[in-house]
């Protein structure tokens, strides 16, 4: 195998200025870096990459920790996020947290043992009155809504907006008594979650258009599953409540909200009309097609995984960051009766 002192001489550069090319430096002429490219290419250098994270004191490996991997958010995200660290010649060891709080320290106490570089996190059971124990041995960077003003780097959803925009949407077909289903939220104010939030959005939406804020149309449900979304659909279609339209905390939700108002006669856009969030790659395969919000995934992984890097190579780079996703509002058939692509 050749060596980095092999290609050095073949181009006739020193050591460090292959370095510096394999790094992508900029402080390397545009001649002598194509002349260390056609010498890589000739002898089929390859980086080895184990022994320059063992020179680094590194592994090359990041955890990434998620309430469920069998969730189709998750899996997209969990996606996104291992093309991100591709990028940087990491890969991704996943953790499942089941949303309690004691499997998130320990993805965190544990991430030394568990000879990860760094761990990303999407915190769903710890609340915001814990962030201090975000702090680990290694760098941590959280996905999610709950923490805000941490320790560490933080990416979130475009929450409040985001469901404001969702419920507008809803008013702006013409509905008039819009539900809201969500997962159940803490009587204290301090305790923000992705329900919370997005419930914020809601009711905002329904100040703007001048509608009230009926609280007997804010629905608690215990999971966020399509089987608790079809059983609150198909008794929401029984009782005949009068909704016109229903805002789903998650896409998984509302696919099962779509098969609760089929069982239960009423028809989805015509009797009622259907939201989700998150833009799972499902949604748009449905019958009807769902509408939903489309957060940046994408953005979302190549930003935390970003954070991630920057305190690995920099532990001490800075107060930490917080970047809220961009999002678009997707127009289907669950709304419109047709497909498209609603604005920013």
């Amino acid at each position: 195998m050749a060596t980095i002192q092999d290609v050095a001489k073949a181009a006739g550069v020193s050591a460090m200025t292959v370095s510096n090319v394999l790094n992508d430096r900029p402080n390397v002429r545009p001649a002598t870096r194509q002349k260390v490219l056609d010498a890589i290419a000739r002898l089929d250098y390859r980086v080895n990459v184990a022994a320059r994270n063992l020179r680094k004191g590194r592994t090359g490996t990041i955890g990434l920790a998620v309430p469920e991997v069998n969730r189709p958010y998750y899996g997209r995200l969990a996606s996104a996020i291992i093309a991100a660290a591709g990028r940087h010649g990491l890969r991704v060891s996943i953790e499942q947290t089941d949303a309690r709080r004691e499997n998130e320290l320990a993805a965190l106490s544990q991430s030394r043992t568990r000879v990860y570089d760094g761990v990303i996190l999407a915190a769903a059971g710890l609340s915001t009155s814990e962030a201090q124990q975000l702090k680990a041995e290694v760098p941590v960077v959280v996905l999610g809504e709950r923490i805000f003003g941490g320790p560490v780097d933080h990416v979130a959803m475009p929450n409040v907006e985001a469901s404001r925009a969702a419920t507008r949407h809803l008013v702006d077909q013409g509905c008039r008594h819009i539900a809201f289903l969500c997962g159940a939220i803490s009587d204290n104010p301090e305790d923000v979650d992705v329900s919370s939030l997005r419930r914020t959005g809601y009711r905002q939406a329904l100040l703007d258009a001048g509608l009230p804020a009926d609280r007997r149309l804010e629905y608690e449900i215990t999971e966020f599953t399509m089987a608790a979304g079809a059983e609150w659909a198909r008794t929401t279609a029984a009782s005949r409540a009068g909704v016109d339209g229903v805002f789903c905390v998650t896409d998984t939700v509302a696919m099962g909200v779509l098969r609760g108002f089929a069982d239960g006669g009423l028809r989805v856009p015509q009797d009622v009309k259907v939201i989700g969030f998150d833009n799972v790659d499902e949604s748009a395969f449905l019958v009807p097609s769902l509408s939903t919000v489309a957060p940046d995934h994408d953005v979302m992984a190549e930003r935390a995984v970003d954070f991630l890097v920057r305190r690995i190579e920099e532990p001490s780079g800075g107060e930490p960051e917080e970047f809220v996703a961009p999002y678009d509002l997707v127009a289907r058939e669950s709304t419109t009766g047709g497909a498209q692509r609603g604005e920013r």
